[in-house]
């Protein structure tokens, strides 16, 4: 039976690479005594894949993991039995079990919400100023960036790179408010600063980084983009209701994206009279 997680990155885990974390998540299965289904062949492996493999450095507390099982667990008693398991700068905090047709969170992904936080040794560095650091321009230079009709940015893939217009793309671009993501506060008590929420098109036909963003934002404004500065942290991913295999709607295409939490993509609701599934 297909199932799907959901589980934080913070802390130092934020450095470690996405084979290790795989890695990771398949033998806290094992100590856990979870059955994980397992594929045939020479070399058996659980059968799982990942929504879209956090980016080095960056923290979440909205990732995916689809899996496949060959026993029903309750809810409860899976977060308990694999949390026993986990380093608690990952925890599982969500699982839901899938209509057996439905598509991979990878192959369903459509969007994702960021926040953008100033990192604490950056906001004391005298030697350096940015619009960033002063609320009014940081909201100023916001609105003028969404006012635009083309934002034109230089991606780079593996094999090439080209001049692309990523407007389309951006979603939402706002200041950050105080109460965005369950896990502001641990970020607020270390000195980080919420500067910037951002919903951008993700998934293997068109995928925005919002480094991409902010780097297109500090263009715009006339200064240097410092990665360094910046803590990306995930907050959530969506399916598209109305997605079609190569395609990508966004909230000017037509039909729109209809956007829906992965936590609740392809869920099955149990009623008192059978089985019904909600997407």
């Amino acid at each position: 039976m297909k199932a799907r997680l959901k589980f934080t990155k913070m802390g130092s885990m934020r450095f470690i690479g996405h084979l290790d974390v795989m890695r990771y998540f398949q033998k806290a299965f094992r100590r856990a005594g979870i059955q994980v289904s397992y594929s045939k062949g020479f070399s058996p492996h659980q059968i799982m894949s990942f929504a879209s493999p956090l980016g080095l450095g960056l923290s979440s507390e909205g990732e995916y993991l689809d899996l496949s099982l060959d026993e029903e667990i309750p809810k409860e008693e899976f977060l308990q039995r694999v949390n026993t398991q986990m380093n608690e700068e990952i925890s599982v905090t969500d699982f839901l079990y899938l209509e057996e047709e439905s598509k991979s969170s990878m192959a369903v992904l459509a969007a994702c919400d960021y926040l953008v936080y100033l990192k604490p040794e950056w906001s004391l560095k005298p030697e350096w100023t940015s619009f960033f650091s002063e609320e009014e321009k940081r909201r100023n230079a916001v609105e003028r960036f969404m006012k635009k009709e083309r934002v034109e940015i230089l991606k780079k893939t593996k094999r090439s790179e080209k001049l692309m217009d990523i407007r389309e793309y951006i979603y939402l671009l706002s200041e950050a408010e105080e109460d965005t993501g369950s896990l502001q506060a641990d970020f607020t008590d270390a000195g980080y600063e919420p500067l910037l929420f951002m919903q951008l098109t993700a998934g293997s036909v068109v995928n925005i980084k919002p480094e991409l963003v902010l780097e297109a934002v500090c263009m715009d404004e006339g200064e240097e983009y410092e990665s360094a500065a910046f803590q990306i942290h995930r907050l959530e991913m969506y399916g598209d209701l109305n997605m079609k295999k190569g395609e990508v709607h966004t909230w000017k295409s037509d039909p729109v994206c209809e956007l829906v939490p992965l936590s609740e993509y392809g869920k099955v609701v149990k009623l008192s009279n059978g089985i019904k599934f909600r997407y």
